[in-house]
């Protein structure tokens, strides 16, 4: 094996390595509302700071522990979008149709 493939395939099985380490591993919970409001925000891609803002204050009084917020951030995307955003897919903060705020 030349040097040259001997490294190769090291690199390759530190890329490998990595990957099933996070999958082994799974997702980094924190139990906090900054990484709630972060899982969130890296599910829809990045959110604005008036959203990032709004989901911050809005989870003290949606999450009542440690736990129930690792559980949330251990939920797929899909789910994660759909429990903020509820069936009218409004992010935090966000204006409801008629005026007022969507949740306070």
């Amino acid at each position: 094996m030349s040097a040259r493939s001997l490294l190769l395939a090291l690199a390759l099985a530190a890329v490998l390595s990595g990957c099933v380490v996070r999958y082994v591993m799974g997702p980094r919970l924190t139990g906090t509302c900054d990484g709630a409001c972060d899982h969130y925000a890296h599910c829809k891609g990045g959110v604005s700071k008036d959203v990032a803002r709004a989901c911050r204050a809005e989870c003290p009084g949606v999450f009542g522990d440690q736990e129930s917020l690792m559980a949330f951030e251990s939920l797929s995307c899909e789910h994660t979008i759909e429990y903020v955003e509820g069936p009218a897919h409004r992010p935090p903060g966000t204006a409801v149709p008629g005026g007022g705020q969507a949740r306070q």
